[in-house]
This record gives C-alpha cells, sequence and structure tokens, in this order.
C-alpha cells in the first residue's frame, strides 16, 4: 500500500501532536506541578497557559510605566 503524505496531512499531524503536547503537559503540571508554596491547581494553570499564548496590549519601558498602568488597571 503506497501512502502518499501531503502537506495538508502533515500540517494536520502537526496541529494534532501540538494538542497532545499541551494536554500531556497540563496533566504533568497538575500531577507533578508543586513548588514551595504546594499544588498547582489544574484551572490555574490552564489560565497561565492561556495567557501565554495572548499578544500583548502594551510595552512597558520602565518601572515607573508598570506601576502607573498597574495602578489603572
Amino acid at each position: 500500500m503506497n501512502r502518499t503524505i501531503t502537506k495538508h496531512g502533515i500540517d494536520s499531524q502537526i496541529r494534532n501532536l501540538r494538542e497532545e503536547v499541551k494536554l500531556l503537559r497540563s496533566v504533568i503540571i497538575s500531577i507533578i506541578g508543586e513548588d514551595t508554596e504546594g499544588r498547582y491547581k489544574p484551572s490555574f494553570v490552564k489560565n497561565v497557559l492561556q495567557t501565554a499564548k495572548e499578544v500583548p496590549t502594551s510595552e512597558f519601558i520602565d518601572a515607573k510605566t508598570f506601576l502607573r498602568e498597574l495602578k489603572r488597571a
């Protein structure tokens, strides 16, 4: 049986592998992810990973700017 690998097929496999890696990472962190304060909540880990993918809305150039923006929030 001769299987032809298409670019679409490879892209689909890469997407599937990325999703699996994200799931595995989340599971691993939720099972063994501890720091000095204790276990991380899986919902917290999911939220942090999701937030890390977001595009920043601003850039801080110094501490003063950062603190000013923090006070606005």
